[in-house]
């Protein structure tokens, strides 16, 4: 069997546009490409346009991706490992409803829980998988050592730090700000010194920071869970104009 390019989006959930676009970028070739300009696409490029978006929700971008789809040979042996990852998520998100509806029965009733069952499904390591995807198994390891090394006292602090530039942002995009503006531009750089600050990725490494930050921005745009750190497509697309405008003049 094989089906139209407007058949393939309408199934997927995507656009026309997006998958002439993963052709241009050398992810997804049609099968053939009739008399009349139409392209198809038989079964095996449906389960290459799976394993894309799959990445895709990882945040991956696409020359990201296309690396690992040629390492990654095996099709099968690579949707029975991310098929474990979100199985694993999937525990996780789980593990950690029951954990908030039990704090909340807690407060509401008075009930007695434990501070393991209140933390059940907040480990860090949860997303190791997501990570050692996107920038290896070293860029995970490392950071894994400098989150363990961390006292609990300078875990809050991280954490307020990451709190205060994401409300920050919000306040900047709220307000109207353009991205090249003096508030922008000094969020971007506290934005650039906080990824640099982060053992294992290319940004702490010095490797291709300029491609990182933008890919980065990209990123927070494209995956709903980082975007509504800040505020939602709209912010994310402030915080993305704004780090480009940065690290095409500093990068």
């Amino acid at each position: 069997m094989e089906w139209s390019i407007q058949q393939i989006a309408k199934i997927a959930g995507t656009t026309s546009r997006t998958l002439r676009h993963y052709g241009a970028e050398g992810l997804l070739a049609p099968t053939r490409i009739g008399a009349n300009g139409y392209r198809f696409y038989d079964e095996t490029a449906l389960v290459r346009l799976q394993r894309i978006l799959l990445l895709r929700e990882l945040g991956l971008p696409l020359p990201r991706i296309r690396e690992v789809l040629d390492r990654e040979g095996d099709e099968e042996a690579a949707l029975s490992a991310h098929l474990g990852w979100l199985t694993s998520e999937r525990s996780r998100i789980e593990r950690r409803i029951r954990a908030v509806e039990g704090t909340i029965r807690m407060r509401r009733e008075g009930t007695a829980m434990t501070a393991e069952e209140m933390f059940d499904g907040f480990d860090h390591t949860a997303h190791r998988d997501e990570v050692e995807a996107r920038w290896g198994r070293d860029a995970y390891a490392a950071g894994d050592r400098w989150w363990r090394g961390m006292s609990e006292d300078e875990r809050r602090q991280w954490q307020q730090r990451v709190a205060s530039l994401s409300r920050d942002w919000q306040s900047a995009a709220e307000a109207g700000a353009e991205p090249s503006s003096e508030q922008a531009q000094e969020l971007a750089r506290r934005h650039v010194e906080w990824l640099r600050s982060v053992p294992g990725t290319p940004a702490a490494e010095g490797r291709d920071l300029r491609g990182y930050v933008l890919g980065l921005g990209e990123m927070y745009v494209a995956d709903d869970r980082f975007a509504k750190n800040y505020g939602g497509a709209s912010g994310a697309a402030f915080v993305r104009d704004a780090l480009r405008v940065y690290a095409e003049a500093h990068l």
